[in-house]
Formats: structure tokens, sequence, C-alpha cells
């Protein structure tokens, strides 16, 4: 029996280690393809890329190992059953619970090790690589500027263009404000069309401006005595303007850590716990505010005590509280005024009330984030124990190993499990369903469903074999012609 455990070891470890790096590689080239604008033509060093490619790779490892387990575990059991050997050993006696005993601790203990690393690595790894990718991504402004977008990359400036052209550079309806006076929107210089690139030595910004005008306010002035102030202003035409802008720490300084240390992302359970607690606290005091304020200021209103002394005269004493009675004991004028009053009343209410409405939603909103990303780190590893149960007992069925019909089989289970798992995080981002519920979606349907494989799978169904099918379909299509044939020769 320890042969046989070896054995199924071996057969399992080397195709989990071969896809689980298949897997990396195509959602590196996916993270290369959505960020190729911010990498290319950077100049970045190759251990700077790498220090990237390794923090990306280990941020990665949430998508990549459960769908690495649930391609092994099906292309190790396709290959037994397709090599007759599962049914060696059940014809031997051995049961497919006890042939997948040793893979069953071995994933308990990848579980474990995956709970570990989404715990301490993974936040470690995503600081790294959120830092690091901002610092790219500001280290040429040129390349950084959007079409139709203002930049305010470079301190003391705001640049918008119209138009680039990547093959040639060329950059069309360049707009440039110029803020170094700190007096606001005094200098603009308008182009239609130029370049813009950065010196050898990465200090300046080289812009070269053509068929343009440079617009400056010199400031209000006072001509003479007790007259209005003037707004003198100056327009330059020009048809090449070249402008130097220093650039002020955009060579590859990294950033400091510090400043993305708050997001949800980058935090361990204990750092989560601890914002979460902090975030229902400041939840419980905005509803007590709210509840003050509406309860005091909006839903209660008091009048000066000299009007209620007016009122309360003219009406008898057993009729005091009494709301009817008090208005229509008031005088036209003041029904008048008091019905003013309390529309107005209504209407700062229902205007606090809204405001208050999108204040706590957003504040809900931050604390799910929270409590999406500490839910997160139980169901990666319990995401590889499912899997590993639908695709052990699926492989056992269909008794196809290789890459062809494995792939394709897990490509299919995991984009259902990934659109479930989309699905049910929104749904508590938006508030709609508890954390517990929504983030735990996907574990609640696929499990049955691993239940289920594994049980046809002992009891040697037939299910997902489609050979089944292929015969059932050629008996139906023999019976039909042979009814046909029979039909035929009665009617001659």
């Amino acid at each position: 029996m320890k042969k046989l455990h070896i054995f199924v070891l071996k057969s399992f470890v080397g195709p989990l280690v071969l896809t689980f790096f298949i897997v990396i590689f195509v959602l590196l080239l996916q993270f290369l393809w959505k960020y190729i604008d911010d990498l290319v033509g950077k100049g970045l060093e190759i251990p700077v890329i790498s220090e990237l490619m390794l923090y990306t790779s280990a941020s990665l490892v949430p998508m990549a190992l459960p769908l690495a387990v649930l391609l092994a575990s099906l292309m190790t059991f396709g290959n037994l059953g397709e090599n007759y050997e599962l049914i060696a050993l059940k014809a031997a006696g051995i049961s497919l619970q006890r042939i997948m005993m040793p893979l069953i601790i071995l994933m308990v203990f990848i579980s474990m090790g995956a709970f570990l690393f989404s715990n301490h690595v993974i936040p470690y790894s995503n600081l790294k690589m959120r830092t690091l990718l901002y610092d790219v991504q500001q280290q040429k402004p040129e390349l950084s500027i959007k079409e139709g977008v203002f930049y305010h990359g470079i301190d003391n400036y705001s640049i918008k263009i119209s138009k680039k052209d990547h093959k040639s550079n060329l950059l069309k309806g360049i707009m440039i404000y110029d803020h170094t006076d700190r007096r606001g929107n005094v200098s603009v210089t308008v182009a239609d069309s130029g370049y813009m690139k950065v010196t050898e030595d990465k200090q300046y910004l080289l812009v070269t401006l053509y068929n343009g005008y440079n617009y400056v306010e010199m400031g209000d002035q006072k001509r003479r005595r007790n007259s209005e102030k003037t707004f003198p202003a100056r327009r330059d035409k020009f048809e090449t303007q070249t402008i130097y802008i220093e650039l002020t720490g955009f060579g590859l300084s990294r950033t400091d850590e510090s400043l993305f240390k708050s997001n949800y992302q980058m935090m361990n359970l204990d750092q989560l716990k601890h914002t979460k607690d902090s975030l229902d606290e400041n939840l419980e005091k905005v509803q007590y505010r709210f509840s003050r304020t509406i309860r005091t200021t909006n839903y209660f209103k008091r009048e000066s005590r000299r009007a209620l002394k007016d009122t309360a005269d003219t009406i008898p004493p057993q009729e005091a509280i009494n709301v009817d009675s008090l208005y229509h004991n008031l005088k036209p004028q003041d029904k008048k005024r008091v019905l003013s009053q309390a529309l107005t009343f209504a209407r700062s209410a229902e205007s606090y009330i809204e405001s208050q409405k999108i204040t706590y939603r957003s504040k809900m909103q931050r604390l799910k984030r929270f409590e999406v990303e500490w839910h997160r780190k139980f169901t990666l590893s319990f995401a590889c124990l499912i899997f590993f149960f639908i695709g052990a007992p699926l492989g056992a069925i269909i008794r196809k190993g290789g890459l062809g019909m494995p792939v394709v089989i897990s490509v299919a289970f995991f984009v259902v499990y990934y659109i479930i798992s989309l699905m049910g995080e929104k749904l508590v981002r938006e508030t709609f369903e508890p954390a517990l519920k929504g983030m735990w979606l996907s574990s609640y349907i696929l499990l049955p469903l691993g239940v289920f494989l594994t049980y046809k799978a002992t009891s040697d169904s037939v299910i997902l074999n489609m050979d089944t099918y292929v015969n059932f379909f050629k008996k139906a299509f023999a019976f039909g012609k042979k009814g046909v044939a029979r039909h035929r020769q009665r009617y001659r």
C-alpha cells in the first residue's frame, strides 16, 4: 500500500507543479497586456522588471492555485482511468477513497499553506507590487498623459492633449497651464501640435510646440486714484516654442509604502479585524448622530415661548395638546406662515435624510470591502479542497488524461466558480447580502457537486462517459431503422 501511495503522489505532484506555473504564466501575460502602456518605453532595468513580475506572480496565486489543483486532479485520475490502472486497483479490492487518501492528506496541507500564504504573503506582495507599479507609472510623464484628460502629475503644471499619434509620438491640441506663480490659471499655452520627451539626465521634460499662442494675465492694476481696477493681458503668437519643465523626483524613486498600507488588500486577518471594528464603531456613531439630529432638529421644532403663550391663551385647556385645535385657532396669516414653515422643515428633513443616506451607504460599502477581504483569506484554501473533490472523481469518470479534455473541463468549471464568486462578492459590496453568505456562495454551490461526483465515481457511474451516450444514440438509431423497415414490409 505504501508503494501505491507513493505512486499516486508522484502522479499528482508533477501535473500540479506544471499546471500551476502554466496558469501563473498565462495570468502574467494578462497583467502585462493590461499595463503594457505603463511599462513600455520607461527604460526599466531588468532587476526592477523582475521584482515587479515576482510580486505580481505572488498576488496571482489565489487565482492560479485552485485552477491548478482542478486541472492536476483531472489529469492524474484521467490518466489512471485511461490506462486501466484504476480498474486494476479496484479489481484488487482497493476503493477509490483509499486511492485518494494520500492526495486528500496532501490537499489538507496545501490548503493550510494556501491560508498562511493568503494571510501573510499576499498582503505583502500586493503592497510591494502596487507601490512599484505606481512608481513605474509616474516615471515618464509624457507617456502617462491620456487623450482628452488633464494630467496633474507634474508639480505646478496641468497638461491636456486632444490626440496622440502612437507611431510618430506627435501630440495634437496641446494645452498647458502654468501654475508656478501660484496665482491660479493666469498663464496658458495653446498649440496645434508638438512633441514631449524627457532629457537624457531625466531632469527636465522638453516640450516642443508648433503654431500656438501664449496667454498671460498681468495682474490687477490701478491707473489713477479712485479708478476701477484693470486686468491687462498679453498674447504672444509663435510658430515654434520650446519649454523646459523641471521633473523633480521623476526618476524611479520608491514611494513610501505607508501611503498604500490602509488599503484592504494590503492587510492580514488581524489588521482587517481591527479596521473592521473601527469602522463598525464609526458606523454606530453615525447612526446615533443621525437619530439624535432627526429627532431633536427635524421631527420636533420649538417656537419661541412668547408665540406659544399667545397661541395657548386662545385655546381651551382641555384641547391644549390637540394639534388640529392649535391650528384652527390660529389667525389666517399665522396658518399660512405655519404651513410654509412646515413645508420648509419637511424639505430640510428630506434633504438631510438623503445626504445622510449617501454618507451611510459609502461607509457601509467601505466596511463591506474589509469583510470581503477577510472572508477571501479562507475561501482560497477551501476552494483548493472543493476543486480537488470535483477534479479527482471527474477524472476517474471520464477516463481521459493529457491536456485536452481536462483543460476544457477545468476551464469550464473555473469560469463557473469565478462568475459565481464575483456575483456573491458584488452582492456583499452593494450591501444586499451579508459577507458570510455572499463570499461563500460559490462554495455552497460547488461543494454538493463535489460530493455527488465522488459518490458517482465510487459507484463506477458512467454518467460522464462519452461512449455510453454514443452507444445509446447508436442503439436508438438502429432501433428506428428496424422499425421503419418493419413498417415498410407490413404495407408491401
